[in-house]
């Protein structure tokens, strides 16, 4: 009876493990969510002992969760950049037009892949 409850619950808790959305724990508190074009919803957090900025996003393609990001005011609104080899993951807080929109820009080796728009969720 063990086995056949341990064999049952095995899955079922792999399962629940890879389907749950990208997110910080506890250590860390969302600054920013957006929902974007194309199915991408990203959410920066900052860990509350470190200052550390974390990019979690998920699509169509899958999860992403990113570390070590930097943030500036570029033209009256928040950047907030993020590194993973060549690539760069930029997410604008809002828009001089609407500080409730946004924009997800994505480049490669400094050239631009992907640009959606987006909205504050």
């Amino acid at each position: 009876m063990k086995t056949s409850a341990l064999l049952l619950t095995l899955p079922i808790s792999i399962l629940a493990n890879f389907s749950l959305p990208a997110s910080a724990d506890s250590t860390a508190g969302i600054i920013l969510s957006t929902k974007c074009q194309g199915g991408y919803n990203i959410n920066i957090w900052q860990n509350y002992t470190s200052g550390e900025l974390l990019y979690r996003a998920t699509n169509p393609n899958g999860n992403l969760s990113l570390g070590k990001g930097t943030s500036q005011a570029t033209e009256g609104v928040r950047v907030y950049k993020f590194r993973k080899g060549i690539y760069e993951y930029w997410v604008w807080d809002g828009t001089l037009d609407n500080p409730q929109s946004g924009t997800l820009e994505v480049y490669k080796n400094n050239r631009i892949l992907m640009k959606q728009a987006c909205r504050k969720s």
